[in-house]
């Protein structure tokens, strides 16, 4: 996924690579088309230019939110890209059109393709370098910090980060997990065991800490014993309950506050 740097950097650097390209470059065939006949290629150039960052807002906004629900695969991304051109030099190739008069569409369609392989390839190109080399690991460790949670049948259900886990309880044949949405407890009843999430838990550091609970040690802020002489974890949570430790898992526990 796109970080909003990543993502405005890349609405208007391509179109500052395609403007400073064409003007600066002056290749002949280039010249010759904007022209349109009307010794307009400067005008010409910065209406296409507009026309692609106006492309490039809607196309990368719409990346950035899909996003956040998938993340996109290297060739979803490359998709993505060849679409995002495709629609410049569709509305690139109507103005064109427009502006000459006498040049029917399709071939102002194939000129503007030209045009954009032309010159968009190079900003592409290292964008896309960028993606897949600067920030893998960052990337890579959001999706570390992610927990899936699958039901008994292997259905994802729910995907938290593993630092808003509050602690899991044991409910017949269901766990509860008990995780932080902002500042508020929130509940999600999940059908499965927890033998079946204890593989997860340890992978993200939530241990178990009773028969029939796991808890995150991030949160815990002491061990106490109530007046039975029970251990108890109470956590950072003013209205979480606290959790209860058994004596197999205490030692285990407190090393870790």
């Amino acid at each position: 996924m796109q970080s909003v740097t990543m993502l405005l950097i890349h609405i208007f650097a391509v179109p500052v690579f395609f403007l400073v390209f064409i003007l600066l470059y002056e290749s002949r065939w280039m010249t010759d088309f904007l022209n349109a006949g009307n010794e307009m290629t400067t005008f010409n150039t910065l209406i296409l230019t507009s026309i692609l960052i106006g492309i490039q807002t809607f196309s990368r906004v719409g990346m950035f939110f899909a996003g956040k629900k998938h993340r996109l695969s290297w060739w979803q991304y490359t998709l993505w890209s060849f679409g995002e051109v495709f629609v410049f030099t569709c509305f690139a190739a109507l103005y064109m059109a427009l502006i000459y008069g006498t040049l029917g569409y399709f071939p102002a369609l194939a000129k503007c393709q030209q045009l954009a392989l032309g010159t968009l390839c190079f900003p592409y190109t290292i964008f896309a370098l960028l993606m897949a080399y600067i920030r893998p690991d960052e990337d890579e460790t959001a999706e570390e910090d992610l927990v899936r949670f699958a039901d008994n049948t292997g259905r994802l259900k729910l995907v938290i980060a593993h630092d808003v886990i509050l602690y899991i309880e044991a409910q017949e044949n269901y766990v509860s997990v008990h995780y932080l949405e902002g500042e508020k407890q929130k509940e999600y009843s999940l059908r499965q065991s927890m033998r079946g999430i204890e593989e997860l838990m340890e992978k993200h550091g939530i241990i178990r800490c009773q028969r029939s609970y796991f808890v995150n040690p991030r949160h815990v802020k002491v061990l106490r014993r109530d007046k039975e002489g029970m251990i108890q974890a109470e956590l950072d949570i003013a209205e979480s309950k606290p959790v209860p430790v058994s004596p197999k898992y205490y030692e285990q526990l407190s090393k870790l506050l």
